[in-house]
């Protein structure tokens, strides 16, 4: 079995949010997923924290206020614990992010990645704001304790200016939806796989990816990274993780699922032991055995269902309809195809309904589960 680190428990400002108020609702949803945000390395904010950020969400004091109040909360402090550090460093952050998600501003330029680090951890780190100057290295618990390789120091600048650039020039006119949802994971994953600061890369690449989706014109539904930012710090790792000896390749299809989600309003299941290397390796395998091993029937994601891999294989990243699909598996009798085909990919549990509540649906279409990805991207994928 595989255990999931302990998360921070988050706090609950849904009071806010569904009173229906617009400034309330932003100030809580903001705050919310600067708090949640702390999860990606699992700090803890204060109740101190929370009880301030609820004066703020009703209008009582700041942002500048509240920033200060933490600030001089920590100060003055007569006796710190071991924890503290962490706490305030949690408290800081959060406000700081508040702050910056609470602004309509935006770069897509060097200087703006920097500048959002720079903001997000004034105060808290000597170096907020500065590329780092070292190689790193960061034990990750989805992979087992391994690392993903980051770009090399001296080559930082470079990279960012250049990933930067072509996402300025790139053109998403005309593109479908699960295609412009496919560019922006390989772009986010890309910028976060530079990995340009010392500490706090997640946080800044999260804040960057919702203030430049808003940028261009997406209703962002924060509520993820609110609820789920451990898990997008884990896709963006197994997005960019290989290791031939263990047969694991790099595997985006987890973050595609939480970008899906995020701006195209699907509900696929984000759980983050789906992403850990030894997600699919069965219980009783030696462990010389490859440990990503998908070719056999131990496997979560293995089918020996010849029809259920033809359905999987032409939805592949797609929403169709029976009728669409139909045409993708060059078939005709539409009865024996929902029989034989559809639903039994549907109850073996890779593929599912857009419209789950009313199977009769209108518009109803058909799309894959993280099972059903997993067995595309993973043993049907060339």
């Amino acid at each position: 079995m595989i255990e999931e680190p302990i998360l921070p428990q988050l706090p609950d400002f849904e009071e806010y949010i569904q009173q229906g108020e617009p400034d309330r609702r932003q100030r809580a949803e903001n705050w919310q997923i600067a708090i949640g945000l702390q999860a990606v390395d699992g700090l803890h904010t204060s109740e101190y924290l929370q009880q301030t950020a609820r004066q703020h969400i009703e209008g009582k004091i700041s942002i500048k206020e509240v920033q200060e109040l933490v600030k001089t909360y920590y100060v003055s402090k007569s006796v710190r614990t071991d924890g503290d550090n962490d706490t305030e460093e949690a408290d800081r952050v959060a406000s700081n992010i508040t702050a910056l998600l609470g602004e309509t501003t935006f770069a897509l330029t060097y200087a703006g990645l920097t500048a959002i680090h720079r903001r997000i951890f004034n105060g808290v780190f000597k170096f907020a704001g500065q590329i780092r100057d070292v190689n790193i290295t960061k034990k990750e618990w989805v992979l087992d304790g391994d690392t993903v390789w980051y770009v090399s120091a001296p080559d930082l600048k470079l990279a960012i200016e250049y990933d930067l650039e072509q996402e300025r020039n790139f053109n998403y006119s005309r593109l479908p939806m699960s295609e412009i949802v496919q560019h922006i994971t390989k772009f986010v994953a890309g910028i976060w796989q530079i990995h340009p600061f010392r500490e706090g890369n997640t946080r800044t690449t999260a804040v960057f990816t919702i203030k430049y989706l808003q940028n261009i014109g997406f209703e962002v539904n924060n509520d993820l990274f609110f609820q789920n930012s451990w898990y997008f710090r884990n896709a963006l790792v197994r997005a960019n993780y290989q290791n031939v000896q263990k047969n694991v390749d790099y595997s985006p299809q987890y973050l595609e699922l939480f970008f899906r989600n995020l701006l195209m309003g699907e509900h696929n299941e984000l759980r983050n032991r789906y992403l850990h290397i030894r997600w699919n390796t069965p219980s009783s395998t030696p462990s010389s055995t490859p440990s990503s091993s998908l070719h056999n029937e131990g496997n979560k994601f293995y089918t020996d269902n010849e029809n259920i891999k033809r359905v999987v294989s032409a939805l592949g990243t797609q929403q169709m309809s029976v009728k669409e699909l139909l045409v993708a598996v060059n078939l005709k009798d539409r009865k024996n195809f929902i029989e034989y085909s559809l639903n039994p990919a549907m109850k073996e549990g890779f593929v599912r309904m857009l419209y789950p509540e009313n199977p009769k649906h209108p518009r109803q279409k058909y799309l894959l589960t993280v099972k059903g990805i997993g067995l595309f991207h993973e043993t049907l994928t060339p």
